[in-house]
């Protein structure tokens, strides 16, 4: 998938933290996609193409899902159960990006499939320095089958 364009939803009630990942992807030139929905009710209606995102033209699936817990409407933990259950979703990574260190969270997240759990720094260039790894990892250097 390097060089093809890889949709990223975002689901993320942060304003400023979606702010910080969407500059990030944008400045590090990798081909994507970002879709940012700032709750879990708005995260499904994406991935079942309802509502707002009927269209799978206009909201296509995407490939990779960093996905907060602490979220309105339906919780994050939620969302990750319901993406992994679904035989149609199941095999989107799902990445889990929370200010969480719970031990009890992160080992719920990967009990329910999480692809991976990254905690967010408190300080922005912290921040700013994980998105940019997040972004090398997952869309440039990872490998996906064709």
């Amino acid at each position: 998938m390097k060089g093809e364009p890889i949709v990223i939803l975002l689901v993320e009630d942060d304003e400023a933290h979606a702010e910080i990942a969407r500059r990030n992807f944008s400045a590090s030139h990798l081909a994507n996609r970002l879709i940012h929905v700032a709750d879990g009710q708005a995260a499904l209606d994406y991935l079942y193409h309802r509502n707002e995102f009927s269209n799978p033209e206009t909201s296509p699936r995407p490939g990779i899902v960093l996905l907060d817990l602490r979220l309105p409407k339906v919780d994050g933990m939620d969302v990750l159960k319901l993406i992994k259950a679904d035989p149609a979703l199941g095999s989107i990574p799902v990445v889990i990006l929370t200010t969480s260190k719970a031990e009890a969270d992160m080992v719920k997240a990967y009990d329910n499939h999480a692809n991976s759990y990254l905690v967010k720094p408190v300080d922005f260039a912290q921040f700013t320095e994980l998105m940019e790894t997040f972004g090398y990892y997952w869309l440039a250097w990872n490998q996906y089958p064709h």
